[in-house]
């Protein structure tokens, strides 16, 4: 059975940072691709970031790019997402997803998601 589960949201103030971490079980982690989306109110779903099976290639939003930063630990099964700089636009709830041979807005697998709150 795959799970991925997300950890590391919260409420920060505008300006500030968090971590947030998907761990990975039940599947072949360091074969697929890991991304990030997030689902604000009343708002679709949309791509934040994502990173390749080796970590050798990342892909970010233009909304996020030069705050936010994707990595991966192959060996602990967890990919991470660090926000810096964070906005009240960047409140929503955070989803890991993985999929391959590439990362699509379909992806094989979700996870059940964390929430992010910027107060402004």
């Amino acid at each position: 059975q795959v799970q991925l589960v997300e950890s590391g949201g919260g409420l920060v103030q505008a300006g500030g940072s968090l971590r947030l971490s998907c761990a990975a079980s039940g599947l072949a982690f360091s074969s697929y691709h890991i991304g990030w989306f997030r689902q604000a109110p009343g708002k679709e779903r949309e791509f934040v970031a994502a990173i390749s099976w080796s970590g050798g290639k990342t892909y970010y939003a233009d909304s996020v790019k030069g705050r936010f930063t994707i990595s991966r630990d192959n060996a602990k099964n967890t990919v991470y997402l660090q926000m810096n700089s964070l906005k009240p636009e960047d409140t929503a709830s955070y989803f890991c997803a993985a999929d391959k041979p590439v990362m699509t807005n379909t992806p094989n697998y979700w996870g059940q998601g964390t929430q992010v709150t910027i107060s402004s």
